[in-house]
């Protein structure tokens, strides 16, 4: 089944420099409509319309971008700008997508499965990496990877990302040899904790015990 189609509204502005803050005064935020081979658009979008976007919406998320109600752009949300004092967000960056280029982007790693290491062994299941960089056409960017944790069977298996199945047409653009999942050796604070403290007293070997410290004067 297809994601749902993603809808974002916006406005062409003609506002720049400082005049841009009375735009966000209004509950709007400007942004910046840019891509390969076209003149960058400057927009308006709703302020409380984008940030429910931005916390459902990921980077590799295609956007039906609406211009005045007249124009429809496939687009990234590219990033955006945050004061960081006060975190209000100042500026996005979209960037259009066309059909036929592919495009570089950060796609979500989700384990699937149980480890047999962790729930029969007593191991520590490691998620040691959630995104990966990926390239591909924009109708071929999945929503997430997933790879299966189950045969971890010993605690000297590991889930590698030549180990992830890709869909067509997706090209990984990280080290195939990076780890993606392992389980550990349990270990209890209370086991390390009287070794780490006996450590820490004992004096080493042909040192004596360092004397009390006494204030300067």
């Amino acid at each position: 089944m297809s994601p749902a189609k993603v809808v974002l509204k916006a406005t062409t502005r003609t506002e720049t420099g400082k005049a841009v803050s009375k735009l966000r005064k209004a509950g709007q935020v400007p942004a910046v409509v840019f891509g390969h081979g076209m003149e960058s658009i400057p927009v308006s979008l709703d302020l409380h319309e984008f940030e429910h976007l931005r916390r459902t919406a990921h980077s590799n998320t295609i956007v039906s971008l609406d211009i005045d109600g007249k124009e429809s752009r496939r687009v990234l949300i590219h990033g955006f700008q945050v004061d960081p004092r006060h975190r209000h967000l100042l500026h996005v960056d979209l960037f259009a997508v066309r059909s036929g280029e592919e495009v570089t982007v950060e796609i979500p790693l989700h384990t699937t499965g149980e480890a047999f290491a962790a729930y029969r062994l007593g191991g520590t299941l490691l998620h040691t990496l959630d995104h990966v960089r990926v390239r591909a056409l924009p109708d071929n960017l999945p929503e997430a990877l997933e790879v299966s944790v189950e045969p971890l069977m010993d605690f000297d298996a590991a889930i590698r990302l030549r180990d992830v199945q890709l869909p067509a047409g997706v090209t990984l653009l990280a080290d195939l040899d990076e780890i993606v999942a392992k389980v550990v050796p349990a270990r209890t604070v209370e086991e390390e904790a009287p070794a780490a403290a006996a450590a820490e007293e004992a004096p080493a070997e042909g040192e004596a015990p360092a004397a009390e410290a006494k204030p300067e004067a």
